[in-house]
């Protein structure tokens, strides 16, 4: 076991970012088999979820005419529109059958106010609205994190450096991610995650 003041956060290992998902992620049950593994080395551990309405502002089929993949403004900036993912309740936003969810001693659900985005398990797209990961992580006494999970270059990596923004001592394990890479958006989430203070293993 590791030390107890590490803890290890599974970002969004969801049937619709899994192949034949809504929005897959090439590779991305791969991952699961290493993440159950993980798991046994940490005494605490917190997975995450997608989990958005319908009606959804950051799904292309609520913007007439958009094409998914394609950028917006919103009021905190820049959006990717996405195809309808991971809706509440939906089997699409259920975890990977074969992930383990019962060492989890917190399960966080973001995205689900519908005019926000929300990448990040520590903030919501306008940086400022908090979902309350750190104050728990702080509470059982956390000072490092291990993140894991999907996609590498958007949910892990904004997670992480928000979480080194925190204070936190951030390891990404890359052989337990995978990414979507929209535009080389996998290189720029490395470079940015490095730059934070994020290691990369």
């Amino acid at each position: 076991m590791r030390d107890a003041s590490e803890a290890l956060i599974v970002i969004d290992v969801q049937n619709d970012f899994c192949p034949g998902g809504a929005l897959a992620v090439a590779e991305g049950d791969a991952v699961v088999p290493r993440i159950n593994a993980l798991m046994l080395e940490f005494a605490t551990i917190v997975l995450t979820q997608d989990w958005h309405p319908v009606t959804h502002s950051s799904f292309a089929i609520n913007h007439p005419g958009a094409e998914p993949f394609s950028l917006t403004s919103m009021p905190y900036g820049p959006q990717v529109l996405w195809p309808t993912h991971c809706v509440i309740g939906t089997t699409g936003a259920a975890f990977h059958p074969d992930l383990r969810s019962d060492p989890a001693q917190m399960i966080l659900r973001k995205g689900f106010r519908p005019r926000i985005d929300s990448y990040s398990a520590f903030f919501e797209n306008d940086r400022t609205t908090a979902t309350g990961l750190e104050g728990y992580l702080k509470s059982r006494g956390v000072k490092a994190v291990t993140l894991v999970g999907l996609a590498t270059d958007y949910c892990v990596a904004f997670s992480a450096m928000d979480a080194a923004r925190l204070g936190f001592a951030v390891t990404v394990l890359e052989d337990a991610c995978r990414a979507i890479d929209l535009n080389g958006s996998l290189a720029a989430a490395r470079q940015q995650m490095q730059a934070a203070g994020v290691e990369l293993t």
